[in-house]
């Protein structure tokens, strides 16, 4: 991983995620998360079609932005750190850590 980039904000310790609300082509959905999914893979097993390609990190395809809660991303070669500051993420790499979050495909 490149200095200038950087990790999603990781939430509280030992918190473990309840729910993930997801808005895609104007549409939101609200699913049970199920502990180890990245994003994209929640979105995927709600039956949504998000944007991807790579899916290893690397062309950001897949990025996001949180507007509630928080996420961790496993790799991230695409964003740079004010992008991540801002709250975007890439959902095929990002773990939710807080209780619920809130992922916003623009």
């Amino acid at each position: 991983m490149q200095e200038s980039r950087a990790p999603a904000y990781a939430g509280p310790a030992g918190v473990a995620t309840e729910k993930v609300t997801i808005e895609l082509d104007r549409t939101t959905t609200t699913v049970a998360y199920s502990a180890g999914d990245t994003l994209l893979q929640t979105a995927r097993m709600a039956g949504l079609a998000p944007p991807s390609s790579c899916e290893v990190g690397s062309c950001g395809t897949c990025m996001a932005r949180l507007t509630e809660g928080c996420a961790r991303m496993l790799n991230n070669d695409a964003l740079e750190v004010d992008e991540v500051a801002e709250g975007w993420v890439l959902t095929c790499q990002a773990l939710p850590t807080s209780a619920t979050v809130r992922v916003v495909y623009e």
